[in-house]
């Protein structure tokens, strides 16, 4: 069942509704066997970016849809509903066009911006290590100055369409410490720049993650993104708002959990009755819904505040830590309210479960979040 929305205007309510349709006519019926078989469907990207999808928080001066992240969110939770890796996929995508739409030039943004928005040019996000993951200020890759442009030596891990993006968002270092560290768009397809065999990971088969390696690539001077020493405030302010991206997922990957159980628990009938009007099935499935609410409200509120321009860093560690446990929760109990079936491949709840496991764990372990929060927190009492 689509969740109630309450929004502000025809072409919003449209956009979702086009969100909604895609993902039920078009992702649905494919994911199953797509993560089965481990099958990347970079054509589904190339369709979102033909209807809008992959340019919706964007301005349209650059072939976005200029609509508010609230927006966005709330289509991307019908994507996610439907195909988890697909939902992921658009929120590191739109992450990846973070950079270069904020701190881009003119000249930058003119020459990329519209493929990257049109889903022409896939993207990801190079900035995890293998000994920096939550510590990105360790990070050790480095672009070392080569006349007037750049040559990058080191590996990203953890790079969500690793192999198959057309560009990649990248952090390396131009220099010591934390204000040495810059952004550059690095091209898919540069000299010296391949990537390693896919992880084999326990979900989101269907979404390729790979580390990239980096043997002296050389990038032009027009491929530094905002000034030299600056990528690390890049990276972070653009996390802020990939959190919410994976919160949005989240919370369509809890709300379809919630709805298959549902079905399952007003059909399957025990001692005379259907099991949803057995107390205890029927509180379980009341809790479950209470997180997907407050999951989505919690989510939407961070979107509100970043399309007023309010800070809402602390409001996205929020979100994402609210949405990703409560879809961990909310997944774990829909294979509980199934039960033998629940547990088996016929039904979807079982890789919805694994599917949620590593949203508490990318763009920042939950863990993190939390020490975001409190140190927020600090501040404002301090």
């Amino acid at each position: 069942m689509p969740a109630e929305r309450l929004l502000p205007t025809p072409e919003a309510e449209q956009i979702v509704a086009l969100a909604r349709d895609v993902a039920a006519g078009e992702l649905a019926p494919r994911a199953a066997r797509a993560e089965a078989e481990s099958a990347f469907p970079r054509d589904v990207f190339a369709q979102l970016g033909e209807l809008g999808l992959l340019a919706m928080p964007y301005p349209e001066r650059w072939g976005g849809a200029g609509l508010p992240y609230e927006i966005y969110l709330q289509a991307l939770e019908e994507i996610g509903g439907a195909w988890a890796s697909v939902g992921v996929g658009v929120s590191v995508h739109v992450m990846s066009c973070w950079p270069l739409a904020t701190f881009g030039g003119d000249e930058q943004r003119e020459r990329w911006l519209p493929d990257l928005l049109g889903g022409t040019l896939l993207g990801g996000y190079c900035l995890s290590e293998a000994d920096a993951g939550s510590d990105p200020g360790a990070m050790r890759a480095r672009a070392k100055r080569d006349g007037d442009g750049f040559r990058v030596t080191g590996s990203k891990a953890w790079v969500t369409h690793g192999g198959e993006a057309d560009f990649y968002t990248l952090f390396a270092r131009t220099g010591e410490g934390s204000r040495g560290i810059s952004c550059f768009l690095a091209p898919g397809q540069a000299g010296g720049l391949t990537s390693q065999s896919p992880e084999r990971k326990m979900g989101l088969t269907g979404s390729t993650t790979a580390t990239v390696d980096f043997d002296d690539v050389a990038l032009e001077r027009d491929r530094l993104v905002g000034a030299e020493g600056e990528g690390l405030a890049i990276a972070l302010q653009a996390l802020d708002s990939g959190r919410l991206g994976i919160a949005a997922v989240a919370v369509g990957l809890a709300q379809a959990a919630l709805d298959h159980a549902v079905d399952h628990a007003r059909q399957r009938q025990t001692f005379g009755k259907p099991i949803i009007e057995h107390q205890g099935l029927g509180f379980l499935l009341a809790d479950m819904a209470a997180a997907v609410e407050s999951a989505r409200a919690t989510m939407l509120e961070a979107a509100r505040r970043r399309d007023r321009g309010l800070p809402f860093s602390r409001h996205a560690a929020i979100a994402k830590l609210v949405a990703t446990d409560a879809a961990m929760q909310v997944s774990t109990d829909a294979v509980q309210v199934l039960g033998g079936a629940g547990y088996t491949q016929d039904f979807p709840v079982e890789r919805m479960m694994r599917e949620a496991k590593v949203m508490q764990i990318f763009e920042g372990t939950n863990q993190i979040q939390r020490m975001v929060i409190a140190r927020h927190l600090a501040r404002l009492t301090t």
